[in-house]
């Protein structure tokens, strides 16, 4: 690019940045990539922040998949429940429409599909966890033997083992492994790849929280320390994915902040998952539009998270938002090339 010395790559992916916003207190200031090494280089802080920022994501095996990490990737949502927010019982109890769902999110071009088997939304019942892995796991099966890289959205550890065991490939938990006392042993015992998701109170529910001073630093700091107890107990580093929990606890305001601050947390080292799709607050910033109504403002918040280097988009829409990030890339790779 001719520019050596003055850029930086972004977690290895397709992403250059020339400078960072310094955050200290009672004042931020702007260091250009050229001067680093001069201003920050005496900090031991900030040396291992820019490392984890600028190395490259190793790719994730997952059976006989590989999985690299170097273009964001669609994750996406195929739930199996009567109540979630978007598509709550489309596909409940019936696993071969479930999973023929899945091969066609598949044949869109998701690269994993993210099963749930219950519903996160403010006030959704708890399902009992035998109903769950009843839900969950005939479902895995069958998309696990058409080939599809399967996660499975749960904070149950009986619901983990029964879907590792069925052939699942990732754990995604909206609790960061803290609501089940099990879900750790679960996850460190199988060496499968895990998504931490942050909620305010994970112990409790997902959606509870009383406000943050400075958001973005908050969530950074809790998934931080939860990847370093993660790690203590035995999970790979390298196998760890973090969410900032858009929406989960959180207001309008902060779900912006975050939103606006998502290249931050590439100082945690570790792949990002986005789920903003359909949510909340799109319809705040839309004239209040219901759910069936929000894929302008999904992919929207889709290239925000491709923009800021996210390496995996949780979505509903997969055709759209699968469309929306091969047009980009094509921005992309013209950029990198031309001149």
């Amino acid at each position: 690019m001719g520019r050596d010395g003055e850029v930086a790559r972004l977690a290895g992916g397709m992403l250059w940045f020339t400078a960072y916003e310094v955050i200290e207190p009672g004042i931020r200031r702007t260091v250009p990539i050229a001067d680093f090494t001069r201003l920050l280089g005496d900090s031991g802080r900030a040396a291992a922040l820019h490392a984890a920022i600028t190395a490259p994501r190793a790719p994730l095996t997952l059976g006989a998949r590989i999985l690299r990490l170097d273009q964001p990737h669609v994750a996406a949502i195929l739930n199996v429940t009567p109540d979630s927010f978007s598509d709550g019982g489309q596909l409940e109890d019936d696993p071969v429409a479930a999973a023929h769902a899945g091969f066609d999110m598949v044949a869109r071009g998701a690269s994993i599909v993210d099963l749930g088997g219950e519903s996160t939304r403010p006030g959704a019942k708890m399902v009992w966890e035998g109903d769950e892995v009843k839900r969950v796991v005939p479902v895995v099966e069958r998309l696990v033997k058409s080939g599809a890289i399967v996660s499975v959205d749960t904070r149950k550890a009986a619901v983990m083992d029964a879907a590792i065991a069925a052939g699942a490939h990732i754990i995604n938990d909206v609790s960061a492994l803290l609501w089940d006392d099990r879900a750790l042993e679960v996850v460190a015992k199988a060496d499968c790849p895990v998504i931490l998701m942050h909620s305010p109170d994970p112990a409790k529910g997902p959606h509870g929280g009383s406000g943050y001073g400075n958001v973005v630093i908050e969530v950074f700091d809790w998934l931080e320390a939860r990847i370093a107890a993660v790690v203590a107990a035995g999970v790979d580093h390298g196998r760890i994915m973090v969410d900032p929990g858009i929406g989960f606890g959180k207001g309008l305001a902060d779900n912006l902040a975050l939103l606006n601050g998502l290249a931050m947390f590439h100082g945690l080292g570790c792949p990002i998952m986005l789920g903003a799709s359909r949510k909340r607050m799109i319809g705040a910033l839309s004239n209040e539009a219901p759910v069936g109504e929000r894929l302008g403002g999904s992919l929207a918040l889709a290239l925000k998270g491709a923009e800021a280097g996210v390496h995996l988009l949780r979505v509903h829409d997969v055709a759209e938002t699968v469309q929306a990030l091969r047009v980009w890339r094509g921005f992309k790779d013209q950029a990198l090339v031309g001149r």
